[in-house]
């Protein structure tokens, strides 16, 4: 039977971890199928990171802001995966500070997620919709503005979730039914009044979901404008191709988590909030090196290159 650990002012010094299921018969193959897709997602986010740094080719803002987030789904799965696959094979017990130092890395990485994948919408709209003032709109500048703009956004975010949890009590228990330190379950467990938790979590995460959707959307309503305005059919899927694997990024990122982060407290069970958080927390991240890099020929010919030369030297 699981304890509840106190200290001596009754506060929480240990979380419990349930994991992603409770179902004895399926936490090995979990083990084995979330280990096997984490080596994937740092192999696929390492090999992009490595293949964009190695050719001067795509030395463009278009792979600077991919190499970006290749960066980005690396670190954040890394905070998230480890942890997971420990409670599928162990019982999963978080001392109290690295589950407040998880949600603080979690938090810093997710928004940073969505403040990259608008910069990259932005940047496929100056691309189509402004070619001939492409390189002067794109500066070198700019893109390391928005980029610092990223990370930025991320350390306030993370630092207003993580100083608002702070301050609550946990005094009720101390098992979190989830496979990492998220806010909606931790707000469950305060028995301590979360109203400001909830009021800031409604502002940072509209900030940053619900402003960034609206950005990205006007960008492709645009694009999508514009494309359809051009007249060889070449041009016009030349044009797709370059948008359709930035569309696919970001409905899987921002339609699970705007479902996780922006339903009422009470909608939606615990099981439904876990599915949700795996689609933008793992699924993302190990698909997002196959969908920039399989749809993408200079990806594929800068591969065959660098292959290549590894061979002849």
């Amino acid at each position: 039977m699981v304890k509840v650990i106190m200290r001596n002012d009754s506060s929480v010094t240990e979380f419990i971890l349930l994991g992603l299921t409770q179902q004895p018969e399926l936490q090995l193959p979990f083990f084995f199928i979330f280990l096997g897709i984490y080596g994937v997602t740092v192999m696929g986010n390492m090999g992009l990171i490595i293949l964009i740094g190695l050719n001067p080719h795509l030395h463009t803002p278009m792979y600077y802001f991919l190499f970006n987030l290749s960066f980005i789904d690396l670190c954040y799965s890394s905070v998230i995966i480890p942890r997971m696959l420990m409670g599928f094979v162990k019982e999963n017990v978080v001392p109290y500070a690295e589950c407040m130092t998880q949600l603080c890395f979690f938090s810093f990485f997710v928004i940073d997620e969505c403040c990259i994948l608008t910069s990259m919408a932005y940047d496929r709209y100056v691309a189509i919709c402004k070619p001939l003032l492409y390189k002067a709109i794109m500066s070198p500048q700019v893109c390391l503005m928005l980029i610092a703009g990223t990370y930025a956004m991320g350390f306030v975010g993370a630092m207003a979730h993580t100083g608002c949890m702070l301050r609550l009590t946990f005094c009720d228990g101390n098992i979190i039914n989830h496979y990492m330190c998220d806010i909606p379950p931790l707000l469950r467990l305060s028995c301590t009044s979360t109203n400001i938790n909830e009021l800031v979590v409604f502002i940072v995460v509209g900030v940053n979901v619900m402003v960034p959707g609206l950005t990205i959307s006007i960008s492709y309503t645009l694009i999508l404008s514009n494309i359809f305005h051009i007249r060889s059919t070449e041009g016009r899927s030349k044009a797709f191709s370059t948008c359709s694997s930035h569309i696919i990024t970001v409905s899987l990122f921002f339609g699970s988590s705007a479902f996780m982060y922006l339903k009422p407290s009470p909608a939606g069970s615990l099981d439904q909030d876990k599915v949700s958080t795996v689609f933008y927390t793992i699924v993302g991240p190990v698909m997002n090196p196959f969908i920039y890099s399989l749809r993408n020929k200079d990806v594929k010919i800068a591969l065959s290159k660098t292959l290549k030369r590894r061979v002849f030297s």
